[in-house]
């Protein structure tokens, strides 16, 4: 483990190794650049990261599981992953979103078979989907991206004019059939938002769209073999890291020409705020946080027995029931309001993955959004939900591990009041984050950027946003040439 004070110096010091650090520190390794990566944990990885939570050989991952924007990301794809340990996991089903009676309506790669499982809506999906699919290299580029001049701009116009709106009101214009309306209205609430919000419809047509493409795989061995590729690729290159070492203050940090922040701005002023003008730290205190969730991890003894069979074809499955009861449950959270039945992400990965899980058990987990700073143990209601589609599911039950919204922010300051997301999915700050600014990771300080999910395109292992805060940093501190 490399001292932060030898060298000396470095051209680019990052604060903080989860995938948009490592992102961000392995473009400017691969330009040519001395650089360091300070983290405050003993292990890499922010939200990639796996560690044995209920008993020994149970592999969980702390925070994400399923990636599909990991395999679509433009920049993963330029690394060829493979070669450096990460093996996808690829379910036959992408999702399975159970309905209020237990049967389930599926999202498989395929669109066409996705379609004709739609009923009456095998057409209108197909016709929705169809332009995204077929150009979706081009599609991703842009709207993984911060705003700037598009590369395909009717491609990307088409695609506003549906993602700019909201989730039950695409769906209600769209489709008939109460199996499509929940399936996209799951995928929606991944926006942690109220489902009439403007924008809300983006989350559903980009995981649908991630879906047809690229599917919702896992890696094998747990999310932290994206993290130790990163990291083997970054040391190839000459990068440093530095674990253990919690930074408070910018003085801790060795000179350098550049820093670059993998943090929310709530840590961003906390360290480096006097080094920035009094107007734009109003600005980040301005930065609205999204709801936060609460998470169970579950050592089993055998697979989970649900009535759908088809759920067991799916590592990720939706516990929801209809649109209306994916909208209650999600509208509620503005209110600081729990629903009874709260909508659930349930995540398998061992029935795809069996190094996750001693011979003949497995893992799983699932989370709930909860207000903001919620203290509640949502535990009971999350077991109510996968028993209700499941019965017999708690009997599998060898060892649990719950952390709440609270604790999350304690084991990473990053997740503010338990959100994930670094940041609301808020139209108003869904492009514009952290704040209104034209290269969104620059600050009024020419030294000090930011390249966390609090700036575009926001959450998910993907590297977007450490990729783009690299390209700023280029351009504007080293002079150097920044592929678009």
């Amino acid at each position: 483990m490399p001292s932060m004070g030898s060298p000396s110096s470095y051209d680019a010091v990052i604060v903080g190794s989860g995938p948009n650090g490592l992102s961000a520190a392995l473009v400017l390794a691969q330009a040519g650049l001395s650089t360091l990566v300070v983290e405050a944990h003993e292990s890499p990885g922010g939200g990639a990261r796996t560690a044995e939570l209920t008993l020994p050989g149970f592999l969980h991952d702390v925070c994400s599981t399923v990636h599909p924007l990991g395999v679509a990301s433009p920049f993963f794809r330029t690394l060829n992953l493979a070669e450096h340990g990460v093996s996808w996991c690829d379910p036959p089903l992408a999702l399975a979103h159970v309905l209020r009676d237990g049967s389930a309506v599926t999202l498989e790669r395929s669109l066409t078979r996705t379609a004709r499982g739609l009923g009456a809506d095998e057409s209108a999906y197909s016709e929705l989907m169809a332009p995204f699919v077929t150009n979706a290299a081009d599609l991703l580029r842009d709207i993984l991206a911060p705003l700037g001049v598009p590369h395909s701009p009717l491609l990307l116009a088409r695609f506003g004019l549906v993602a700019l709106g909201s989730l039950s009101g695409m769906v209600n214009r769209h489709f008939s059939e109460e199996g499509t309306k929940a399936l996209l209205a799951g995928m929606g609430a991944h926006a942690m938002q109220p489902l009439t919000a403007a924008a809300t419809a983006s989350f559903g047509l980009v995981l649908g769209l991630a879906a047809h493409v690229a599917g919702w795989p896992v890696a094998k061995g747990g999310s932290a073999a994206i993290t130790q590729a990163l990291v083997r690729l970054l040391e190839a290159r000459g990068g440093k890291l530095c674990l253990g070492r919690r930074v408070v203050g910018l003085e801790q940090l060795p000179p350098a020409r550049a820093y670059l922040f993998d943090v929310t701005p709530r840590q961003l002023l906390s360290i480096a705020g006097s080094h920035l003008p009094s107007a734009f730290r109003r600005r980040l205190r301005r930065f609205r946080y999204g709801p936060g969730v609460f998470k169970l991890d579950w050592a089993l003894s055998g697979p989970v027995p649900w009535k759908d069979p088809s759920c067991s074809r799916a590592a990720t499955v939706h516990l929801a029931g209809n649109l209306e009861d994916v909208a209650a449950s999600e509208a509620g959270l503005s209110r600081g309001r729990l629903s009874p039945r709260p909508f659930v992400i349930f995540v398998q990965p061992s029935l795809f993955d069996a190094s996750r899980a001693p011979a003949g058990a497995h893992t799983a987990w699932a989370y709930c959004h909860v207000p903001w700073g919620s203290a509640v143990d949502a535990t009971e209601l999350i077991e109510q939900q996968v028993e209700r589609f499941a019965p017999g599911f708690r009997r599998l039950i060898l060892a649990k591990h719950a952390i709440g919204a609270n604790a999350l922010e304690r084991y990473n300051p990053n997740y503010v009041g338990g959100d994930i997301n670094g940041g609301s999915a808020l139209l108003s700050q869904l492009f514009t984050r952290p704040t209104v600014r034209l290269d969104p990771y620059s600050t009024p300080n020419p030294k000090l950027f930011i390249c966390s999910s609090s700036t575009p395109p926001g959450g998910g292992v993907h590297g977007m946003c450490g990729y783009w805060a690299a390209q700023s940093a280029l351009r504007r501190v080293f002079r150097r040439d920044s592929s678009a």
